[in-house]
C-alpha cells in the first residue's frame, strides 16, 4: 500500500472513530460541520479527501485536532476539550467552579469513568 493510500485509510478510520466517540451520526456531523452528509460518507468511505478548510471544519465539529484525524497523534482531543473549558474558568466564582467540577464528574461517570465522590 502506498504512503498516500495509508494516509487516506488512517484519515477515514480516525474520522469514523471520532464521530463514534462523540456519538454522532454522519448526518449529525454534517449538520454540525456545515458539510453535506454525502461528503461525510465519501470521506469515511475513502472515496474523497477533504480540503484543508473541510478538515478544519470536521476537527472543530468533532472537538479533535487535525493531527488526530491525520494520524499524527493518537490523542483524540481531550486536551482540546480541556482548553475549551479552561477559557471560561476565569468567569466563574468558587461556588460555580465547584458545581462545574461535580457536573463534569457526573458526565464522566455516565460513560464509565470514575464515580464522583460523595
Amino acid at each position: 500500500m502506498s504512503e498516500e493510500a495509508d494516509a487516506t485509510e488512517i484519515f477515514r478510520q480516525r474520522l469514523a472513530t471520532a464521530r463514534d466517540k462523540r456519538e454522532l451520526s454522519q448526518q449529525d456531523l454534517a449538520k454540525k460541520s456545515g458539510l453535506p452528509a454525502s461528503s461525510i460518507s465519501h470521506f469515511e468511505g475513502g472515496g474523497r479527501k477533504p480540503s484543508f478548510d473541510n478538515l478544519r471544519r470536521l476537527a472543530n465539529a468533532l472537538n479533535v485536532t487535525t493531527d488526530f484525524l491525520l494520524g499524527r497523534t493518537d490523542e483524540i482531543g481531550t486536551a482540546t476539550a480541556a482548553q475549551t473549558l479552561h477559557r471560561h474558568l476565569d468567569k466563574l466564582n468558587a461556588d460555580d467552579l465547584d458545581i462545574a467540577e461535580k457536573f463534569i464528574e457526573v458526565l464522566a461517570a455516565r460513560k464509565g469513568g470514575p464515580k464522583p465522590d460523595g
